[in-house]
């Protein structure tokens, strides 16, 4: 990767929607030559695809919390990955070092919600106990970086 890819990722994090003409300006290439690099880095993982961001409120779901999970001894931690991924209201998950194995992201409608995905999270095979904080507010969110 040179400085020129990380000017392309930079460019796209800012708008992943930007023309190929548009990014060839910003960084002094033909559109051609810019679709070709970032081809590559799709190609090579770099760049995993390009997304719509949603407002978790606008569409009915107002509430987060980020829930803490311990693997019980014995069970292998790819079994609860696989059991965590049928879970839909989860958003994201960690496989972290701590007290807990996991942590995950979870959106719901409210309250009564997160009580229903809690007890779903609480009786997946090989989790012990969860621990949940419930999110106030979220100064921000997913940003991404290119050193």
């Amino acid at each position: 990767m040179d400085d020129t890819d990380r000017e392309l990722l930079r460019a796209l994090l800012a708008d992943a929607r930007t023309s190929w003409a548009d990014l060839a300006r910003q960084v002094g290439l033909s559109a051609p030559a810019v679709q070709e690099r970032v081809r590559k880095l799709e190609r090579e993982g770099t760049v995993r695809g390009s997304s719509v961001r949603l407002d978790p409120a606008r569409v009915g779901l107002g509430v987060s919390a980020l829930v803490g999970l311990q693997q019980r001894e014995g069970v292998d931690a790819d079994d609860i990955t696989r059991s965590l991924a049928e879970v839909a209201e989860i958003e994201d998950c960690w496989f972290v070092a701590g007290d807990e194995t996991f942590v995950v992201k979870v959106r719901v409608q409210d309250l009564a919600d997160l009580d229903r995905t809690l007890r779903v999270l609480r009786h997946v095979p090989g989790v012990t106990r969860t621990r949940t904080t419930v999110v106030l507010d979220t100064p921000f969110e997913g940003r991404s970086r290119v050193l």
